[in-house]
């Protein structure tokens, strides 16, 4: 059984026990947040897929902790300048594991 949600702009594939990193959230660690965004849901023969989302559907998933991704550097370079500029960036995920996923008819 796995489900496709949309959490951040972005579409993330999701079964029971997961743990996986979405865009940064504001709510606090230990918290249960619901998905209501459910775009596809599969369970052996059952599929069901939504236009663009299926109703009374919902991803029940628990915040575990606020993470940063590996750090990015970026380079500007200016040829025959003598000009360079090194900068480096880390973006803010929030770490969530998947508890249930609910589909009603």
């Amino acid at each position: 059984m796995y489900a496709v949600i949309e959490a951040g702009g972005k579409q993330h594939k999701v079964e029971l026990g997961q743990v996986l990193e979405v865009d940064l959230m504001q709510e606090a660690s230990g918290t249960d947040y619901a998905f209501k965004n459910v775009m596809l849901y599969v369970d052996g023969d059952d599929v069901q897929i939504g236009q663009p989302y299926i109703e009374n559907a919902k991803v029940v998933a628990e915040i575990v902790d606020e993470v940063k991704a590996d750090k990015v550097t970026i380079l500007r370079f200016r040829r025959r300048k003598h000009s360079m500029r090194k900068i480096g960036h880390r973006q803010k995920h929030t770490q969530i594991k998947i508890k249930e996923i609910k589909v009603g008819k």
